[in-house]
C-alpha cells in the first residue's frame, strides 16, 4: 500500500512539473557510486560484483519481484504463495538484522 502511495506522489509531482530542472535531470545514473560502502569494504564489494556474485537478500528481491509481475498478471495461487512466503523471508531477515544492530 505505501508503494501505491508513492508511485501515486511522484506521478502526482510530475503532472504538475515540480521534478522538472532538478540537478542531474537528463544524465544518466550513477549506479557505480558505493560512497554508502564502508571504505573498508569497497574493494571486497567490487571484487564480488565483478566476478557476478549476488548477495542472497538481493536474489531474494529479484524473485519477489518477479512473483509480483506474475501475480499481478493474474498468476497462479503457487506463485502468490512463494510470494508471501519470500517477503516474510525477507522481512524478517531484516528486522532481526536491523534490531541486531540497534541492540
Amino acid at each position: 500500500m505505501l508503494e501505491f502511495i508513492a508511485e501515486q506522489r511522484i506521478a502526482e509531482a510530475i503532472a504538475k512539473g515540480e521534478l522538472d530542472g532538478l540537478p542531474g535531470t537528463g544524465r544518466p545514473l550513477d549506479l557505480e557510486d558505493d560512497a554508502l560502502i564502508p571504505e573498508e569494504l569497497r574493494l571486497a564489494y567490487r571484487i564480488l560484483k565483478n566476478a557476478g556474485y549476488v548477495p542472497p537478500e538481493v536474489e531474494t528481491l529479484n524473485q519477489i519481484a518477479q512473483l509480483e509481475r506474475i501475480a499481478l498478471d493474474g498468476g497462479n495461487a503457487r506463485a502468490v504463495k512463494k510470494l508471501a512466503l519470500l517477503k516474510a523471508r525477507i522481512e524478517s531477515g531484516y528486522y532481526a538484522k536491523a534490531l541486531a544492530r540497534l541492540g
